[in-house]
């Protein structure tokens, strides 16, 4: 399984989703593993995001399927970044 840190931020239509029904990011949360990942750990952060998931998925393209679903509704935008096991990564560069 491959992991992926997606940062996310709410437009504005998200942001009065949330306001209005904050467990609807429990709902996304679900529909995640609906579609093939699983939710490792998710923050609502300060900054320029709104939120910081790590998900892990078979492969990238179930991470892109799971970030175009979200952002073509329009509530949220994401950034998808592939993360990479430190021991992995230091083998692979030895």
């Amino acid at each position: 399984m491959k992991k992926f840190i997606m940062l996310s931020i709410l437009t504005e239509k998200g942001a009065k989703t949330i306001k209005q029904k904050p467990e609807r990011i429990r709902e996304v949360n679900k529909e995640v593993e609906k579609m093939g990942g699983k939710i490792l750990v998710q923050y609502a952060i300060l900054g320029p995001f709104d939120f910081l998931t790590i998900i892990e998925v078979d492969d990238e393209k179930v991470a892109a399927k799971i970030s175009l679903e979200f952002a073509q509704r329009g509530t949220v935008k994401i950034t998808t970044y592939p993360a990479l096991d430190i021991d992995d990564f230091i083998n692979k560069i030895k």
